[in-house]
């Protein structure tokens, strides 16, 4: 179990002009661990059907799979997230789906340098014979966009905007957020706004300016879910850092080697994106077929 620990901050007494835009996001608290294919994880086994060919990626574009040389083709996608609804019932399902599946090349593409994403809506019940043994990952990807095979234990948290918080609101709240800051050292934009690591719904964990794509039937995407390396971004941090985990993080360092047992806290899969950056999902839910895409940011 996880636990994300209570803001001492009430945010809807002292910041009332955010409420409107409160969202729950599930944590998904990925930690190292053996998930079957029948149970939702992280870099784990797919349910997977094996009179469906498992997907590859040719990297059509010239700069695709740009971080080799010469570069790869027919590369096949990884397994990333296997979310059942069970588990994750917020997700936005088709009619006569219960699992989503997220893959991607783990070679940098264009235009933003970073692994690209595929999705798979499926139900359960029409697998059929199960596919024994996935794919074995390219062997020139590079272990940061691999990742390690973790289970998972969703929680539900409050959300609130922090880069896609209007102007204008931010205008009214920014004394407060000062106040706040000064008396008790939390921070809106670090400690109560938007959650970071692995997780479904909420707001997008935005280090640069937000990006929000746009369907072709011209509605906005909605966020359908964050990819990230990190979990939390100090081994300090007074928020999002789970109670459960706290005393294994005691006398956490910033500069502590890769291979520390910390790291492994903070980055259960092994991932690293950029520079410790995120790949948001989008799904436009007005469509029945639900079209996506993504983006990708860092520090």
């Amino acid at each position: 179990m996880h636990t994300t620990a209570a803001a001492p901050i009430a945010v809807p007494e002292v910041f009332p002009q955010v409420v409107p835009f409160a969202r729950t996001t599930v944590r998904l608290h990925p930690r190292a661990g053996a998930p079957t294919a029948g149970q939702s994880s992280m870099g784990g086994p797919l349910l997977w059907p094996t009179d469906e060919p498992w997907p590859i990626c040719s990297g059509p574009d010239p700069y695709d799979h740009s971080d080799i040389a010469p570069a790869a083709a027919d590369v096949p996608l990884v397994p990333v997230l296997q979310l059942f609804a069970e588990d994750v019932p917020e997700l936005p399902f088709p009619a006569g789906t219960d699992l989503l599946q997220v893959l991607w090349c783990p070679f940098d593409h264009m235009p933003w340098c970073s692994p690209r994403p595929e999705l798979r809506w499926r139900s359960r019940d029409r697998v059929g014979e199960r596919l024994e043994e996935m794919p074995a990952p390219d062997q020139e990807a590079e272990d940061r966009h691999l990742p390690d095979s973790c289970a998972l234990d969703p929680e539900r948290v409050t959300e609130y905007p922090s880069h896609d918080l209007p102007r204008e609101v931010w205008s009214q709240i920014g004394d407060a957020v000062a106040r706040v800051q000064r008396e008790s050292g939390w921070q809106y934009d670090w400690d109560l706004a938007v959650a970071p690591g692995t997780k479904v719904g909420g707001y997008p964990g935005w280090t640069q300016v937000p990006d929000w794509p746009e369907c072709g039937c011209g509605a906005t995407m909605e966020h359908l879910l964050t990819i990230a390396g990190w979990e939390f971004d100090r081994g300090d941090d007074k928020r999002w850092l789970p109670l459960e985990d706290r005393p294994a993080m005691a006398g956490w360092d910033f500069d502590a080697d890769d291979e520390h047992p910390w790291r492994r806290i903070q980055n259960p899969a092994g991932l690293m994106l950029g520079d410790a950056g995120g790949i948001y999902l989008f799904v436009c839910t007005r469509c029945p077929d639900r079209p996506f895409d993504y983006r990708f940011d860092c520090s």
